[in-house]
């Protein structure tokens, strides 16, 4: 969802209006380009409420023979800045992404990339050995890998 730091920036309504061309979502004209602007007290809902909800991070999750991989991008997170904890077959990483000092911004022009805090939980889809685990967070991707519990093979039960 765009942030809206400036009127030049579409948000909620507006922004389906402008990709869905929903005319219940523009004014009395019926034209998408004449939507209306969204009022002061919506703005500052909008933005309270988009602090409620850490950003989600994206993962890829995949097998080899002995172990269960997790990776994700978490580029320009140091690794102090990140959190990963595993119980019961569920795991959690958590952090925050800083932009930096922009104290001295006047005015933002553009404003896509995410700052903030982040999170993800999951469940692991395979049973993995919790105390075998390495994590490496190396040219910014956290990688997470987990010794599988061996399976049993099916026994053959002779009948007598």
């Amino acid at each position: 969802m765009a942030r809206k730091q400036d009127d030049d920036l579409l948000i909620g309504d507006e922004l389906a209006a402008a990709f869905l061309n929903d005319d219940s979502l523009t004014n009395d004209n019926n034209s998408p380009a004449a939507a209306a602007p969204q009022q002061q007290a919506d703005d500052s809902a909008w933005q309270e409420q988009e602090e409620d909800f850490p950003g989600q991070l994206a993962v890829d999750v995949y097998e080899t023979d002995e172990l269960l991989v997790i990776k994700a991008r978490t580029a320009g997170v140091n690794k102090e800045d990140l959190d990963v904890s595993i119980s019961d077959g569920i795991l959690t990483i958590s952090g925050t992404l800083s932009s930096g000092d922009d104290t001295a911004v006047s005015r933002w022009h553009i404003q896509e990339c995410y700052w903030g805090e982040f999170s993800r939980t999951l469940a692991l889809p395979v049973a993995v050995k919790e105390d075998e685990v390495s994590a490496v967070l190396k040219d910014g991707v956290l990688t997470i890998s987990f010794t599988k519990v061996k399976q049993e093979q099916a026994k053959k039960i002779a009948i007598q």
